[in-house]
């Protein structure tokens, strides 16, 4: 009959011992650190519509939790069989709406990984230099706005008229689609603009034939 005592005298103590309380105190305090840095790049970052501020939270939980997680594997052959087999019926369902994002959270992962394998110069460094190129790309303006120009006309000759209006105030106007029925026609144009100034809109708005003109911002993708 197995004892309580007889538990204790298998391999389990052994693998307390396996990671220091120093090792896992340095671990845990430099994923965090690294995990802040990049809930501060995701912060300066974002340019979605709704700011989640439980997304950043996120970041730098799923780094400290990466870096106990590879702690413990790399402690032990054993377990790290049994942690892949546990890890393969996690199944995540929530939608992830910004592409960027994707990138944040293999980044937190790949932080606590390299972290937990003791090569903390790679984490450190590393996390800096994409911090610093996420920084600088997401954060860098294009040399024109991108607009998105809905035009309701009665005939063809408004269409006409609209259209070279159009193609005079901006630097690229391009048909995305059009729409014909009796007695309107609607186009959606994409307009790259040569300054700030949106008063040509009104001039298209007041011009015989037309009956409405709305321009848009436009933040989607784009050729370039």
């Amino acid at each position: 009959m197995t004892t309580f005592s007889d538990i204790f005298k298998s391999s389990f103590l052994e693998n307390v011992t396996s990671v220091t309380i120093l090792d896992m105190a340095i671990a845990l305090v430099l994923a965090f650190g690294i995990g802040m840095f990049i809930f501060m790049v995701y912060k300066k970052t974002f340019s979605g519509v709704m700011y989640s501020s439980s997304f950043g939270v996120t970041l730098v939980a799923l780094t400290m939790i990466t870096t106990v997680v590879i702690l413990a594997v790399t402690s032990n052959v054993v377990l790290s069989l049994g942690m892949v087999g546990a890890l393969s019926i996690v199944r995540f369902r929530t939608a992830i709406k910004e592409p960027l994002d994707i990138a944040f959270l293999f980044w937190s992962i790949a932080s606590g990984i390299v972290l937990a394998a003791g090569l903390i110069p790679l984490a450190v460094i590393g996390s800096v230099v994409i911090g610093v190129i996420l920084l600088i790309f997401v954060n860098r303006k294009s040399h024109s706005t991108p607009y998105i120009a809905v035009i309701r006309c009665e005939n063809h000759d408004a269409e006409t008229k609209a259209k070279a209006h159009l193609e005079k105030n901006s630097e690229r106007c391009i048909v995305k689609s059009k729409t014909a029925q009796k007695g309107e026609i609607e186009l959606n144009m994409e307009l790259r603009l040569r300054e700030d100034n949106t008063d040509f809109i009104n001039e298209i708005a007041d011009m015989d034939g037309v009956t409405s003109a709305v321009l848009v911002s436009y933040n989607g993708d784009y050729m370039g």
